[in-house]
Formats: structure tokens, C-alpha cells, sequence
């Protein structure tokens, strides 16, 4: 299977918190979380319409400006999701300039905070010098703290969150795949049907839930010509598709390690192909991680093991560590996998570089 969503860290695990999801076959691209993202092109941050902010601490929201810097000028809508706070942040972003000259400009920016009980909204066009319009707060129908709630819905995925404690809302994401649509190319070929990009309209009519009788007409490019030809939906796919389980990413950042916090996030995780999790200490300064409200690798691992997730990727790793990566990924490792840590043996301290 030839996963949907192709995923990457902004930066290096000691770098700023960032993670780009690109979505394949469909020029879009997910970001989550707006650390230092100089890492990132221009091509790669104009792809990136949707960004799901953990909370706004410096180290997760200073990007903003570049990507406010690349989209400028463009006929382009970005969209934000987070916490409490977040139109009140951007605003204050927004206002640290001057917009006399832009009034031409085609850029605006929705951003969406989730409280416990509503949902509150703010549009800023470059067009009225980002003035903020605040819409009436909706109530939200999902309203169990405890629970993943949906903050972003498509016909291909869905994005959900949930409220960790940072001594402030940290909000993690898991991005979840409708379901799987694999399309078998060598009976294409045998039907003398062409690939391109008649297949994207023909995922999109499945994720929409369009019924077995619907009928498309697609345009098909074979080598000397183009050909438009109808469909009904239900006979391609009982003939050139199978359908599977959807992709799973999540992704946690900044939250103490505590009963409520991790409950959480092994629901949140449940099932994982791929667990992005916070690692900043190693399990000997647990204490100071509780204190700075962080995880440590070790409390990642065992969080993914409990979550069934299919891999780990630690990262966001403290400075004080400075030449210990590789110590990090091994302890985070040896908990997945339900090992004793090297850092937890007697005299145990891993130095080195690597990957989990």
C-alpha cells in the first residue's frame, strides 16, 4: 500500500516543534504546530493550508510570521486551528505591522479556537488591513474533556484533538484516513484504461459516499489522444479497487506526564501507523520533567506500546542533551518495546547520535 500522507519533522529533534504532513496526489499539505520553519520552502509552507497549533509558547508559534511573510500577496486562505487564545495571539501578530499598501491582497486567514463549551471564530482579510471579524461563539456538541473531539473534517480525512495540561491547554492532533483506496493498475492496463488524473475524482466520488449507481464522466489521456468517458462508480471499483484502513498520524507535544494526560493521549494514539511523541528528558531527570510540565522518552514509549501505535518517532529534545540523541531514542525504543532502558540500568548512560 502506498500510504496517503507522507511525513516529516520541520526540524531536527532539537530543533523547533513542527511536523509537515503532505497529502499525495493532491498538491496540499498539512502543518502542525509553527516553530521555526526556515527548513520549509516557499513551494512547501504555500501548500500548507491548514495548521493545527499545539499552543502558542514561543518555540511553537514564531513561525508564524514567515508563513504570514510567504502567503502575502497570494491569492491564498490560511486556515488555523488551537487552543484557547489563538485569535487573540494572531491578532496581536497581525497588529505588529503596518498594512497601508495592502490593501489589494488577496490573503485571509480563518483561525479557530476550541473552548470547553464552544467553538469561537475569527476571519482577518489583508484587504481590511487584518482587522479581525469575530463570529458568534457556536456551542460544541462534543462536549466530554476526556474525549478526542473533531476539529477539522474532509471527505478523504478528518483531523481530531484533545486538551492536554502545560499548565495551559497543549492541544495533540491525530490525523485519521477515512479509509484506504488502493486502485490496481495492472488490470487498468489490462482494460486498456490509462492512470492520471481521472483516478483522484474517482477516490474523491468514494470518500464523498456517493452511492454504487452514481455515474462520472472522466477525462482520460492515452498517448496520442483524449478520450471523455462515463463511469458508474460502483462497477470501477468492484473492478480495479480495494478499499482498506485508513492511515492513522498523531502527534503530542508539551504535557506533563500524569494519569489524566496520559489516558488521553493513548486514546488519542490508539492505533497509530506513525506517533509523533515529545521526548525532552531522558527517565533520571523524570522530577524535571513533571516540573516543567514534559515527558519524559521513556513515559513515550511506554504511552505508544499502550496505544497499539505501529512506530515512534520521538523528537522536540532539550539542549541540556546536547549530543545524547541517540540515548533518547534508545530509551523511548526500549519502552515500546517493553525492554529495560540502558539509561535505567545500573550506570547505564547512552551518548551518541541516530533514529528510532
Amino acid at each position: 500500500m502506498t500510504p496517503s500522507f507522507s511525513t516529516y519533522l520541520v526540524n531536527d529533534p532539537f530543533g523547533d516543534p513542527g511536523l509537515y504532513v503532505e497529502v499525495k496526489w493532491a498538491r496540499r499539505a498539512l502543518l502542525f504546530d509553527l516553530g521555526q520553519n526556515d527548513a520549509l520552502g516557499p513551494t512547501r509552507l504555500l501548500r500548507a493550508g491548514e495548521i493545527f497549533v499545539s499552543h502558542t509558547h514561543m518555540d511553537h508559534f514564531i513561525g508564524f510570521d514567515r508563513v504570514l511573510r510567504v502567503a502575502l500577496g497570494r491569492g491564498k486562505t490560511l486556515r488555523l486551528f488551537g487552543p484557547p487564545g489563538l485569535i487573540a495571539n494572531v491578532t496581536g501578530k497581525l497588529r505588529g505591522y503596518t498594512w497601508n499598501l495592502v490593501d489589494g491582497y488577496p490573503l485571509a486567514i480563518e483561525v479557530k479556537e476550541f473552548h470547553p463549551q464552544e467553538v469561537r471564530s475569527a476571519t482577518f482579510l489583508a484587504t481590511e488591513g487584518f482587522a479581525p471579524r469575530e463570529a458568534s461563539p457556536r456551542p460544541r456538541s462534543d462536549l466530554s474533556p476526556a474525549r478526542p473531539f473533531l476539529v477539522l473534517e474532509d471527505p478523504m480525512f478528518a483531523v481530531r484533538a484533545i486538551a492536554l495540561n502545560h499548565r495551559i491547554p497543549s492541544f495533540a492532533y491525530a490525523l485519521q484516513e477515512q479509509f484506504h483506496v488502493n486502485i490496481n493498475k495492472e488490470r487498468l492496463h489490462a482494460a486498456g484504461l490509462p492512470v492520471g488524473s481521472w483516478l483522484k475524482e474517482l477516490k474523491q466520488h468514494l470518500w464523498q459516499g456517493q452511492p454504487d449507481d452514481f455515474r462520472f464522466t472522466a477525462s482520460l489521456y492515452f498517448e496520442h489522444r483524449r478520450e471523455e468517458r462515463e463511469f458508474q462508480l460502483g462497477e470501477v471499483r468492484d473492478r480495479f479497487v480495494t478499499i482498506t484502513r485508513g492511515q492513522k498520524i498523531a502527534y503530542v507535544v508539551d504535557a506533563r506526564y500524569d494519569d489524566e494526560n496520559e489516558a488521553k493521549i493513548v486514546e488519542l494514539a490508539q492505533g497509530a501507523d506513525i506517533f509523533y511523541c515529545e521526548a525532552p528528558y531522558l527517565e533520571r531527570d523524570a522530577d524535571k520533567a513533571k516540573e516543567r510540565y514534559h515527558l519524559t522518552a521513556h513515559q513515550a514509549g511506554l504511552m505508544a506500546r499502550k496505544a497499539g501505535a505501529r512506530e515512534l518517532v520521538v523528537f522536540h529534545f532539550s539542549p541540556r542533551y546536547t549530543g545524547q540523541g541517540e540515548a533518547i531514542r534508545r530509551e523511548a525504543r526500549a519502552a515500546f518495546e517493553d525492554l529495560l532502558p540502558a539509561s535505567l540500568s545500573p550506570g547505564g548512560r547512552g551518548e551518541g547520535e541516530g533514529g528510532i
